[in-house]
């Protein structure tokens, strides 16, 4: 028996979650809401409320029209999102928000986005050591850095 089945919580009555078991339910919702572009839309929209469709466009910088369309989708199927569509204008205008549930997963993800630009540096440093010890390995051995393992440490500043 798995420990999601197995295992009461403070009422008793529902599994206890944990998104590491695979078979978890908690484990998708985390999948969808760790997604890099996931975390980045609600991160905007907690710092500058409902925007447009384009407004987020340019607020995420280098996302598609595409994969926002796709994370939107996602978001607001997870209930983390509210899309409204105010249908007494030509084109109707669309804006996308978030619900009490964005709300409060966007102010998680603050801080994670707060830790990372805290110490953005110390890993870029990190990486720099450890391609440096990749490369020298590879002299050492003759085997090839991992591919993108350079270019990412290489990558620029921001």
């Amino acid at each position: 028996m798995s420990r999601e089945s197995s295992t009461p919580t403070a009422t008793g009555n529902e599994p206890v979650m944990d998104v590491l078991l695979a078979g978890c339910r908690s484990r998708d919702v985390f999948v969808d809401l760790a997604d890099k572009w996931s975390l980045l839309i609600l991160l905007s929209l907690l710092r500058q409320g409902p925007q447009r469709f384009s407004e987020l466009q340019r607020s995420v910088g280098g996302i598609s029209r595409k994969m926002l369309s796709q994370t939107l989708r996602t978001l607001e199927r997870d209930g983390v999102l509210v899309r409204t569509v105010h249908q007494d204008r030509t084109p109707p205008l669309v804006i996308y928000g978030l619900s009490e549930l964005g709300a409060e997963v966007a102010e998680e993800a603050r801080s994670l986005c707060s830790w990372a630009q805290r110490r953005a540096l110390r890993v870029h440093e990190a990486r720099a050591a450890f391609d440096e010890r990749m490369r020298a390995s590879e002299s050492a051995t003759g085997r090839a850095l991992p591919q993108g393992v350079a270019a990412r440490s290489e990558s620029p500043a921001g």
